[in-house]
């Protein structure tokens, strides 16, 4: 009995720390009980157990398009846009050390990078120096930029709570957000 126990629980363990499944959404019954500094400290450890083999073309096809899959399909639509378009035009000149920081921002759990992509939240300095993660988020800053004005964002590190018609002043509108 002890026996199998033990089995049960290296098995467990082995699946808690792989990433190395196809997609990292069969985890997702498994990912609550991964703790939220256990996700970041990847960034900081040498260690990755995610084999990127960029030594032929085929290999190369399949890890590029498995990123672009992730990247598109992560079940949340903004990340999806921003995510997916910037590994599109990205992931073909990326070399491999990229690529493991891609893997790394594709790990992370997707509300907190929404927040720290659009400055609603500080990143973690592990995720802060991942070159990736810079780079995406200079792209949704910049956009946010020139394409939105600043009194219609929260100030930094404040959620947005605001809605699309919070300046509207009609005699019907709502006293707040979009309801």
């Amino acid at each position: 009995m002890a026996t199998t126990a033990r089995r049960a629980l290296l098995c467990l363990r082995q699946t808690l720390n792989s990433t190395a499944l196809p997609y990292n959404r069969t985890l997702n019954a498994i990912a609550p009980l991964r703790s939220h500094l256990g996700s970041i400290s990847r960034f900081s450890s040498d260690t990755q157990s995610f084999d990127i083999d960029l030594s032929n073309e085929e290999n190369k096809r399949r890890i590029f398009n498995r990123l672009l899959y992730r990247s598109k399909q992560r079940g949340f639509l903004e990340l999806d846009l921003v995510l997916g378009s910037w590994v599109e035009q990205h992931i073909f000149s990326m070399d491999e050390t990229r690529i493991k920081s891609l893997v790394d921002v594709l790990d992370l759990e997707n509300p907190d990078l929404w927040k720290w992509l659009t400055g609603q939240e500080q990143p973690p300095e592990a995720v802060n120096s991942n070159p990736v993660f810079s780079a995406v988020r200079d792209k949704v800053m910049n956009n946010l930029d020139s394409h939105s004005a600043p009194e219609t964002r929260a100030l930094p590190g404040q959620p947005w709570v605001r809605g699309w018609d919070d300046t509207k002043k009609a005699r019907d509108s709502p006293i707040s957000g979009n309801q």
